[in-house]
């Protein structure tokens, strides 16, 4: 066993893990991400064995019939949603197999990932809050409600993004942004905004809502990770409460 070998295990080791990491903290589910770690293992010429939790990933990566392996664990950072890396990853991992990259190549590919920009703030929360308004509008509300729905939705998000900026915990951020959210929607119900302002009401915290996790959670049970689908589902229903308890403090407050 040379040193050399050892030190390229360890570099395509610490290489899958980052991958790994990055696709489980950007909202990808469990099957996801040992698909594309496997895929990108064996184009690599490296036998893999991952185990997944939702809170670290454990890997051990092999050269073929050699004794050159290594072994590590590596923490998750938290899960949130981004699916231009996810997706941009899974297209990285077809190139992988059919260009041959190497693994500095795939590093400096997820460097570039990683270094991806943003959206702008303004703009996520205004597109956000245009979806407020309209699913106040699939819900029947006109013209004043879907203004309300709007104003209601971007100043909840705007809430949840300056209590995460502040290191608040992320179920305590949700019942901020709910409670915000509900208390300027709230307002028009109090006041009488329109003829329908209980619509803005119950539209303006949907923004909230977990679909993310709620959806791997019951494609990782699917696939048979019982373990990550219970975790995530509980993480979903414990954000669910969350939202509900935001608007139910607001509610209490106005009497409704």
């Amino acid at each position: 066993m040379s040193g050399n070998n050892i030190e390229k295990v360890k570099a395509a080791e610490e290489m899958l893990l980052d991958l790994g990491t990055l696709l489980m903290s950007c909202g990808a589910s469990t099957g996801r991400v040992r698909i594309t770690v496997n895929r990108i293992a064996e184009a690599l010429g490296y036998d893999v064995e991952l185990l997944i939790t939702s809170r670290s990933l454990i890997l051990t990566v092999a050269e073929g019939d050699t004794m050159s392996f290594s072994s590590s664990v590596r923490r998750t950072p938290p899960h949130g949603v981004n699916f231009k890396v996810v997706s941009g990853i899974s297209r990285m991992s077809w190139r992988v197999v059919e260009e041959k990259l190497t693994v500095e190549q795939i590093n400096k590919e997820i460097d570039r990932l990683i270094a991806l920009p943003h959206y702008p703030r303004l703009v996520v929360l205004s597109t956000v809050a245009l979806a407020g308004a309209s699913f106040c509008r699939l819900f029947g509300g006109q013209g004043l409600e879907l203004l309300v729905a709007f104003v209601a939705t971007f100043f909840g998000l705007f809430i949840r993004q300056e209590s995460l900026k502040k290191r608040f915990n992320p179920y305590l951020a949700i019942v901020f942004a709910s409670f915000a959210a509900s208390m300027v929607s709230g307002l028009s119900v109090k006041l009488g905004i329109g003829d329908s302002p209980e619509h803005a009401l119950a539209t303006s915290v949907l923004f909230l809502i977990p679909g993310v996790p709620l959806i791997n959670s019951l494609t990782d049970l699917i696939d048979g990770n019982t373990l990550n689908g219970v975790i995530r589902g509980i993480n979903g229903l414990v954000m669910a409460f969350a939202i509900a308890l935001g608007l139910m403090i607001a509610m209490q407050i106005y009497g409704i």
